[in-house]
């Protein structure tokens, strides 16, 4: 007798030890100091990408029936799931184009994308509104289709157009390509008749041939939420416009949206855009996904979404889902949304410090906090590529990974990126860990090809992250590869779940 209790109170210790193991490894990562970047594996994807069958729509459609396949056996039935694919993945390579070209390019994008976020979170901490702006360029081009007629300005950047989403516009639907973007609330669509339309990857929505296709009025909620609008015989007329030329114009309408599996949503606020240009390549337009009224989760009511964004040179593809239980996954590493009262589209986190190589960074907690007047704080945006830090933070994160990777050969700088290597040579490396920290001792190790990228394909890898002198800093999608982030709006928290794509 007395030896079974003493097996089983071995027994109640042991699986005691077990749980408590189990959840502080679900709050620190089991190996701090380092991680193994693949770099053989990261330099043929990038050859991949300028070699891949351009006709990459049959893929596409075969994985969406895929995901529709796996969603509708594991979603509950209150939720609705898109597929998301990278822009690369849609990217139709051209002669003589390489891997660093497109790098580049995608670089210069996010420039111009977070400037135009800096600059609408200080406007709309000076109280000036979007329409109270004089237009960039003194010359307005007054252009007239159909019923419309409006102003084409340039304003401030908002999209570079990284992610897409596959969305069914109208009634029946028609499936086009959607931007997917975190840092804007008006969702909207190229519509014919086409005034002035840049060329997307499937056919122009064209109203006349929706049942559902309904304009808003002047009076209604909507319009009136509109940063720019303007009213014709009655009806909303709408404009979103870019300070790097790009802009649409267009209707403001109620239409109906299908998800993955055929779930429908009626009567969505979008705008219905006759006058398009800009860098939406492929897309037929934009879904915001942001926290304001108009945003597509706002205006379906959802108390939680979420998204897992695949590796930019992958041809793979994810999802986009809303609703459903439980609002964030098992295990998932958690941190505070925080919301900005001077501008609600943004998501906030709660981040406490960073690590590098297990050893945390000499960084002031006010560092990451946002102030009274709205002023500082970090996002996590899913538009932005490259996580932006305040420079002092930034030159402490870049110095302790340098000190961390001396015997790695040193490159040049490439365009924003001045920590650099040569990898030519290697098939792997050990590199010093990065990792994110959030209240109550939970942290997030980063994988090191999600701060350790290729920017070319022979060889050149640059240290992921850019010094901004802005006060407000960012998570880009380099950073969230392969982590499911979700936003569980009801409760104000935002989940991080690594390889739950």
């Amino acid at each position: 007798m007395a030896k079974n209790r003493l097996l089983s109170k071995t027994l109640f210790v042991f699986i005691c030890i077990s749980l408590i193991s189990s959840v502080f490894s679900r709050i620190t990562p089991k190996n701090s100091k380092t991680t193994i970047l693949n770099v053989s594996e990261l330099i043929q994807n990038a050859k991949m990408v300028v070699s891949r069958d351009p006709d990459n729509l049959k893929t596409f459609r075969q994985q969406e029936q895929s995901i529709r396949s796996s969603s509708s056996s594991s979603s509950s039935s209150s939720s609705l799931t898109l597929e998301l694919h990278s822009r690369l993945s849609l990217h139709k390579p051209t002669n003589g184009e390489d891997y660093k070209s497109l790098i580049l390019a995608q670089l210069k994008r996010d420039s111009e994308r977070v400037k135009s976020l800096n600059l609408r979170l200080d406007l709309a901490i000076r109280g000036i509104s979007e329409s109270d702006l004089k237009p960039v360029e003194v010359e307005l081009e007054e252009q007239q289709v159909g019923n419309l007629e409006g102003p084409i300005i340039s304003g401030t950047s908002q999209g570079s157009g990284e992610y897409f989403s596959r969305v069914g516009i109208g009634s029946p639907p028609k499936s086009v390509y959607m931007v997917l973007d975190t840092g804007s609330d008006v969702n909207w669509v190229q519509c014919e008749p086409c005034g002035d339309c840049y060329q997307q990857a499937d056919p122009v929505f064209d109203p006349t041939e929706s049942s559902s296709f309904k304009p808003l009025t002047c009076e209604s909620q909507y319009c009136k939420s509109l940063d720019v609008s303007e009213c014709q015989n009655g009806t909303c007329l709408y404009e979103v416009s870019y300070g790097d030329g790009s802009y649409t114009v267009g209707d403001f309408v109620g239409e109906t949206l299908t998800f993955t599996g055929s779930k429908a949503v009626d009567n969505v606020a979008i705008g219905c855009g006759h006058n398009n240009e800009g860098l939406f390549i492929a897309a037929a337009g934009l879904l915001g996904l942001g926290g304001g009224s108009l945003s597509l989760p706002s205006q379906i009511n959802t108390t939680s979404f979420s998204y897992c964004l695949v590796d930019r040179d992958s041809d793979s593809a994810s999802t986009l889902e809303f609703g459903g239980q439980p609002a964030l996954p098992p295990n998932s590493v958690t941190a505070p949304l925080l919301r900005n009262i001077q501008l609600d589209t943004f998501y906030y986190i709660g981040l406490t410090g960073i690590s590098v190589g297990g050893d945390m960074l000499s960084i002031p907690p006010s560092s990451f906090e946002m102030d009274e007047s709205g002023n500082g704080g970090i996002i996590i945006d899913s538009g932005t590529a490259v996580t932006r830090l305040q420079t002092d933070v930034y030159d402490t994160l870049r110095d302790a990974f340098v000190s961390g990777t001396r015997d790695l050969p040193s490159a040049n700088g490439v365009a924003l990126f001045d920590t650099c290597y040569d990898l030519s040579s290697k098939t792997s490396v050990e590199v010093p860990t990065v990792s994110f920290h959030f209240p109550e001792g939970r942290t997030l190790a980063f994988p090191a090809k999600n701060y350790l990228i290729p920017v070319d394909s022979v060889g050149t890898f640059c240290f992921a992250f850019a010094p901004t002198s802005s006060a407000l800093s960012i998570i880009g999608n380099v950073q969230q590869q392969g982590t499911r982030v979700s936003l569980d709006l009801a409760n104000s928290l935002v989940g991080l779940s690594p390889n739950k794509c």
